[in-house]
């Protein structure tokens, strides 16, 4: 019986050591809060100097293409208004004739469309891996230097509701891009012939930091 209340006696001090330690742990520091930065990583790429250079560039190189393109359908344009305003006139060979010569080009002008497209989309995103793969790290590299915890995509597809001036980072970071990675021969003019490729879609424009509407839920 001695033995049992001994035990017991050690228990009880035992715990009550315990209870003693934990009352005297420290709390835990309140944890600090992150901070967050938001850029639009198109909209930056395609603003920085190389990028304004380089997309100029590919408008250029497929303007020819474009041209002959709008020159094949004008073509077709003015078949088919021939065959409906001379149908009667015509002969049934003639007819015919230019009904297949019709067919013919538009099946051209779809090919020379997708062919278009898929190089101009290729040529393209070269240029936006290119200079994307510099922002990134020139963008982790403004992170560490200025203690953001994230840094995240801001653009028009994420599905940011709000962003706040004070936190878009997206003309910094261009200016930054510009800073370290002088293109040759500046920033191009908007001059050219005035066509507009359509495959090569114009340089977004960055985004000032105001609120964002907010969309209506999906359900």
């Amino acid at each position: 019986m001695s033995n049992r209340v001994a035990s017991l006696g050690v228990s009880l001090c035992l715990l009550a050591c315990q209870a003693i330690a934990w009352g005297q742990s420290p709390e835990p520091p309140a944890t600090a809060a992150a901070k967050i930065g938001v850029i639009n990583m198109q909209g930056a790429i395609a603003n920085t100097t190389e990028g304004k250079k380089a997309l100029a560039e590919l408008q250029k190189k497929y303007e020819p293409r474009q041209r002959d393109l709008q020159q094949l359908q004008q073509g077709i344009a003015s078949k088919q208004d021939q065959l409906q305003k001379q149908g009667t006139t015509l002969s049934d060979a003639e007819q015919a004739r230019l009904s297949r010569e019709i067919q013919s080009d538009q099946t051209r002008v779809k090919r020379m469309q997708e062919d278009l497209q898929a190089d101009a989309q290729a040529d393209q995103q070269e240029v936006v891996s290119r200079i994307g793969q510099k922002m990134v790290r020139l963008t982790n590299d403004y992170a560490q230097q200025n203690g953001y915890s994230i840094i995240m995509d801001g653009g028009p597809q994420t599905g940011l509701y709000y962003v706040a001036p004070q936190i878009d980072l997206t003309e910094i970071m261009i200016k930054r891009y510009d800073a370290a990675n002088p293109a040759e021969g500046g920033s191009p003019s908007p001059g050219g012939t005035g066509t507009t490729t359509p495959a090569v879609p114009r340089n977004p424009a960055v985004p000032r930091a105001t609120p964002r509407t907010t969309p209506k839920p999906r359900p």
